[in-house]
């Protein structure tokens, strides 16, 4: 038997199966959090802000098309739901150094690695929110330049750039130019 789709789970979803949904919530809710919370840096709002995401996905999902993967549709509604809290709250820039932890480290992570990992992680929160966003969206989403710009509002050109610069500024960060 094959996996269904998230796009033909979702399609389910808006004809009113909710074991479409709980697959679908089940296979995308890590990977939601884990990007508004390293978006926004604090676990407390990201949990607000993620619950939000998914209120607007199960408000909207009867009017979901599947033109774009749903991921893609998906990261749309956390970006603009994650810019609206920025355009009311104006927060702070940096993001604590033990939200960008990997989710899953292993036991046999060494000192160096750790180092190496905290170093990354306040690199990482010293760029500007556009170019962390693609940047986490890149690494996080797995999505491409078309993708990243689409889900942004930018043109293809310009999510180019923001991940372009993000890389550099960390390799400049890191020393390993």
């Amino acid at each position: 038997m094959r996996e269904r789709t998230d796009e033909a789970l979702m399609k389910a979803y808006a004809k009113g199966s909710l074991e479409a949904f709980e697959l679908l919530y089940a296979r995308n809710r890590g990977i939601l959090y884990r990007y508004v919370l390293r978006q926004v840096g604090d676990a407390a709002t990201a949990n607000d802000l993620y619950q939000g995401c998914w209120e607007k996905i199960i408000r909207a999902r009867k009017r979901y098309r599947p033109s774009a993967p749903f991921r893609a549709w998906m990261f749309r509604i956390a970006h603009n739901h994650v810019m609206d809290y920025f355009r009311k709250a104006k927060p702070e820039s940096e993001i604590a150094e033990d939200v960008i932890e990997s989710p899953s480290p292993g036991p046999e992570k060494l000192y160096l690695d750790q180092n190496r990992t905290a170093r990354l992680m306040e690199a990482v929160s010293k760029l500007p929110f556009e170019q962390r966003e693609a940047l986490l969206l890149k690494l996080e989403g797995g999505f491409d330049i078309p993708e990243i710009a689409g889900i942004t509002g930018v043109k293809p050109e310009t999510a180019k750039s923001r991940l372009r610069y993000a890389v550099n500024k960390l390799k400049s960060e890191l020393g390993e130019q």
